[in-house]
């Protein structure tokens, strides 16, 4: 039986459009930032959130110099008896700060990868961009005892050659929707403010444990405890993007 057959031109024009409605359709995202970006399936992105239901929420924190600020935060994230968050940690902080990293592991908390020098990877050639996501690459994974899956790009920097090349290095790109501006130092209250405000189930929020931010581990435990009485559960950000999928819906992307 042929399976093929000829249609008139008005059911042909029918059949194009639903076609490219289609194509546009599959290749759209709506990011609660009100852009829409459209893209083809396979071109890699960012992720900033995992839009869902459940009151999930994921706690990241930024590490790239310092030697007082890191241990607070997790001793606070210890008694406070958080035991899900997600540390990018650049490679030479990794490598002058073993015993912190390790700690963090023990702890069960996930562990991505922050990158070489913190520079803007945007402003690298292709192999230079690789040369910096193999160097942290080799350098976390050796400290933290398994390799990275995730990557926070220094100062958030990255075009499309940088997401690809990234996912070819089979690292997933992570934004964030909440910026707590604790690297600003604006005060406590306005960093509990800041977050508690903004915070969405399958929200993704950017907290720092470098010394510059002096009033994070001072903010932290107002923010666990405020999100905890809105009814938030903490996980990693590997964690939440499973949660996805469980929701059957995609992470909030984006292109940039």
């Amino acid at each position: 039986m042929n399976f093929f057959y000829v249609m008139n031109g008005k059911k042909l024009k029918q059949a194009l459009i639903i076609c490219v409605a289609l194509v546009f359709a599959a290749g759209i995202i709506y990011s609660e930032r009100g852009n829409v970006t459209v893209f083809s399936q396979n071109e890699p992105v960012a992720v900033y959130n995992v839009p869902t239901e459940r009151k999930v929420i994921a706690l990241t924190f930024d590490i790239s110099w310092g030697d007082t600020r890191a241990e607070p935060i997790l001793k606070i994230l210890e008694d406070k008896g958080v035991k899900s968050a997600t540390f990018f940690l650049s490679s030479p902080w990794t490598q002058s700060h073993p015993e912190i990293v390790k700690r963090i592991v023990k702890s069960g908390w996930e562990v991505g990868s922050h990158g070489h020098k913190h520079i803007n990877y945007s402003s690298l050639n292709d192999d230079e961009i690789r040369t910096q996501i193999r160097t942290a690459h080799d350098i976390i994974s050796e400290t933290a005892g398994s390799a990275p899956s995730l990557i926070r790009l220094p100062n958030g920097d990255f075009d499309k050659r940088v997401l690809r090349i990234a996912n070819e290095l089979n690292y997933s790109v992570i934004q964030w929707d909440t910026d707590s501006l604790d690297w600003k130092n604006p005060g406590v209250e306005h960093i509990v403010n800041r977050v508690v405000s903004k915070a969405h189930p399958g929200d993704i929020v950017l907290l720092h444990a470098s010394d510059s931010c002096k009033q994070t581990h001072e903010a932290l435990p107002l923010i666990i405890d405020k999100l905890r009485s809105q009814g938030y559960e903490f996980l990693s950000v590997s964690q939440l993007m499973k949660q996805a999928h469980v929701d059957n819906k995609p992470p909030v992307e984006d292109h940039t």
